[in-house]
């Protein structure tokens, strides 16, 4: 099985509806799973990225007012965003016999609060939000950090330490075994 075909399978229905692939994983236990994690896109202008928040508001003082449209930075996906994919990606994948043999398990879903982070467009696009981030070898004196990223270049990712002095690092991209955002309340 071909997983790099699969991808451009899944980023292609992805790009139809405005969406991106952020992940695919093909896992084999007591039934063979295809998961692939779908996200709005990046800074996209799309009714996604766009919330209404009404036609007329009142403030405090009874003023009345037209609605704001707020750009939401982080767009949610929807369930009906994971169902199209879901579909259009199915059809694909019966019809290019992509995945061979016996039945498998298709579940497109969100990349979650916590998401990976994995190439260097995530970085940017998480800037200033609160990241963990463990490397295959110590970077300094350490493989396992916690701060704000601070974005992503020349091949490293910058990350802002917390602790008795702030300091930031930079951490090359390859060295990078694992990197997640952390949820904040």
């Amino acid at each position: 099985m071909d997983l790099e075909k699969i991808r451009a399978a899944a980023e292609r229905v992805a790009r139809s509806e405005g969406l991106e692939i952020v992940d695919v994983e093909w896992k084999i236990g007591k039934q063979r799973f295809l998961r692939v994690y779908i996200d709005k896109v990046a800074g996209g202008g799309g009714a996604g990225n766009v919330a209404k928040l009404g036609g007329i508001i009142s403030d405090a003082a009874g003023q009345l007012g037209a609605a704001e449209v707020v750009h939401d930075p982080y767009p949610k996906i929807s369930h009906a965003d994971c169902q199209r994919v879901s579909q259009q990606l199915s059809v694909i994948l019966d019809v290019e016999e992509l995945i061979p043999g016996p039945g498998y398990t298709l579940e497109v879903s969100s990349p979650g609060m916590d998401r990976a982070l994995k190439k260097p467009a995530d970085f940017e696009r998480f800037r200033g939000r609160l990241a963990k981030i463990s490397t295959s070898e110590p970077v300094g004196e350490a493989k396992f950090f916690e701060g704000r990223l601070a974005g992503f270049a020349d091949g490293k990712v910058r990350l802002e330490l917390k602790g008795k002095e702030a300091r930031t690092v930079e951490l090359p991209l390859e060295a990078i075994r694992k990197a997640n955002l952390v949820v904040e309340f």
